[in-house]
């Protein structure tokens, strides 16, 4: 029972061991991470609002503009706590974690995001089910930068930890597909929570976009050997969807001061209801394509080396 609890503990880097328990392993490991950055920022998010005066315990608050942009540069904390992990724990250094000097690979996904974002609004907008219901005449240039830095981070540090602490932690010893499942299952719980609240066919829905595009971030990360891509692809897809469309992202409301005014008309499986485009069949149906032509190209890539 020792030797089993120290094989699965996340605290030492351990790998020879049967392949079930070093999956579970790389989950505790991930979970350990979670939690500690969140546990961090928070620690860190509460002493600033101590710092400025507010008082959180009688509901004194920043405004939601503020308190979504402390939310979002928080998760640099999640960055750190994986790079450090991934450091002092696993003792390997951060290429093999993904994190290569080719950062051109982060506008490569960016790209790819922003084309995703075209094809899968573009087809929706056709069903009549999305309108535009005007362009912002007062564009506050200042905090649309402040929000995109915001989501750069969010994105790195959900990419750090499922494709870069698990996936990359599990790549080179277990089968791809169970490396794909396991880095699929981290991305997926934490989003889990988003769709409380919504119907059955939009939970469903949404489940199979959040396995759809992690698949897509899994298969680039192949492809172009470093997780700079997904982060692009992530920030970029929750920015623009926000931020650009005022669309809901993840069940949250898009931003009221988008660039341009979009709204759902009705709900249902064609625009995702409240849940926004993520649950949406449409989406669903490009983020499938995506993956499938990804796989293709990092199959092509590999058989012309």
């Amino acid at each position: 029972m020792k030797s089993i609890i120290k094989n699965l503990s996340p605290f030492n880097n351990r790998s020879d061991m049967p392949i079930a328990m070093l999956v579970v392993k790389k989950l505790l490991a991930f979970v350990v991470c979670y939690l500690a950055g969140i546990f961090l920022s928070e620690g860190l998010v509460i002493c600033l609002m101590l710092v400025c005066g507010k008082n959180f315990l009688q509901g004194e608050m920043f405004n939601d503009s503020v308190m979504m942009l402390i939310k979002l540069y928080g998760m640099i904390v999640i960055i750190a706590v994986s790079v450090l992990y991934w450091k002092l724990i696993e003792k390997r250094k951060l290429s093999e974690m993904g994190i290569t000097k080719n950062i051109l690979g982060w506008f490569i996904g960016a790209g790819i995001g922003v084309l995703l974002i075209i094809v899968s609004v573009s087809a929706i907008i056709t069903t009549g089910t999305i309108k535009i219901s005007g362009f912002s005449a007062d564009i506050n240039i200042t905090m649309l930068l402040l929000m995109l830095g915001g989501y750069v981070i969010q994105g790195a540090a959900e990419e750090f930890l499922s494709r870069g602490l698990v996936f990359h932690g599990l790549k080179d010893k277990v089968s791809l597909a169970v490396a794909v499942g396991a880095n699929t299952l981290v991305f997926t719980l934490p989003h889990i929570g988003t769709l409380n609240g919504s119907e059955l066919q939009f939970v469903i829905s949404g489940l199979i976009n959040l396995v759809a595009i992690s698949c897509v971030f899994s298969f680039l990360t192949l492809r172009t050997k470093s997780i700079w891509a997904a982060c692009g692809l992530h920030a970029i897809w929750n920015f623009c969807l926000s931020c650009i469309l005022g669309l809901n992202l993840s069940g949250s409301e898009g931003d009221s001061n988008a660039l341009i005014g979009m709204r759902s008309v009705g709900e249902n499986l064609l625009n995702g209801g409240k849940y926004g485009i993520e649950a949406s069949i449409i989406t669903v149906a490009v983020a499938a394509v995506a993956a499938v032509l990804m796989w293709y190209s990092y199959k092509k890539g590999n058989k012309e080396r």
